[in-house]
């Protein structure tokens, strides 16, 4: 896996990956930048919700749980010293579908967020993660 980053010549890059998506991150006018993309921290936050949404959606379609839809809304507190790494994540699936319970719920997103996720396993050596489930009507 490879990927690379191409500054802006302000305080934002733009990142392209070995199989040519691209993403553009920049930081907030506070420390320099114009606050036109999310920061480098908010890319790890949608890395960790995409990561446990893939599994989270492969575990249901295997269990066969009709999920129509699903959201992950992620919070973060992040420590006042440098490195400002993540200290405390809260996740929150919010699902949709047809007859959902919330036991096989749970138990997809425990899976994830406890063995499959990658993304989970890197910042739970920083973090606390904390998740809950909804189920929408």
């Amino acid at each position: 896996m490879e990927v690379k980053v191409r500054w802006n010549g302000k305080m934002g890059f733009v990142g392209t990956s070995g199989t040519n998506h691209a993403v553009v991150m920049d930081v907030s006018p506070q420390v320099g930048g114009d606050g036109t993309a999310p920061s480098p921290m908010e890319m790890v936050l949608f890395g960790l919700a995409g990561c446990a949404g893939v599994d989270i959606a492969l575990i249901l379609e295997k269990k066969k749980v009709k999920v129509r839809d699903f959201e992950v809304f992620v919070r973060a507190e992040r420590a006042d010293e440098h490195p400002r790494v993540f200290t405390k994540v809260d996740l929150t699936f919010v699902f949709a579908g047809e007859d959902l319970r919330p036991k096989p719920l749970e138990d997809a997103v425990r899976l994830s967020i406890d063995k499959y996720c990658s993304v989970a396993g890197m910042v739970s050596q920083t973090a606390t993660i904390e998740w809950k489930v909804e189920i929408k009507e």
